[in-house]
């Protein structure tokens, strides 16, 4: 199996109302050398402007960005030529992250080349801890930028950490 460490941003809380800004991909392994950045054209006149900011872009700079579906096309291309097994989607918010994923490769290509399911990274963390408060944060070696390769990289560091000092089980491929 290969991990594929994901985040998102996106101009509102939900995908098909408002748009997926941007997202990056990094493959899990020692190096984290392998990723994938895609900028996403909004499908939707709706936006949040508080949540547009995260971003760093305005509606203008996004109008210019590329077709969704050919980004994804593009993403679920990557995806096949970097996996060895199943690709297994993770990220620290699933729940969001998964979300905006999964809705535009079923909206834009017909399929979710990550199946049906998902890891969230906190809770593999909380379950090592036996905490389910515990903090993790502080694990990244990489700055959180709000830039999504910087922060899935960042996040990729922990799952790493994790294996390595902590003793998750874990066949990164």
């Amino acid at each position: 199996m290969s991990y594929f460490m994901v985040d998102i941003e996106s101009d509102g809380p939900i995908p098909g109302d408002f748009s997926m800004v941007c997202f990056g991909a990094v493959l899990v392994n020692e190096e984290l050398d392998t990723n994938f950045y895609g900028k996403l054209k909004p499908i939707s006149e709706k936006f949040n402007p508080e949540a547009l900011a995260v971003s760093g872009f305005s509606r203008e700079e996004t109008m210019q960005f590329d077709d969704p579906k050919e980004v994804m096309l593009a993403f679920e291309e990557w995806i096949r030529d970097n996996t060895k097994g199943r690709p297994i989607f993770i990220s620290d918010n699933n729940g969001f992250d998964w979300m905006f994923i999964c809705w535009y490769f079923h909206h834009f290509t017909g399929k979710n080349p990550f199946g049906y399911s998902s890891r969230r990274l906190s809770d593999l963390y909380c379950g090592l801890e036996k905490d389910t408060f515990a903090q993790w944060k502080h694990l990244r070696k990489s700055e959180h930028t709000h830039h999504p390769v910087d922060d899935a990289r960042g996040n990729a560091e922990v799952l790493l950490y994790m294996k390595k000092e902590m003793g998750l089980k874990i066949g990164l491929k």
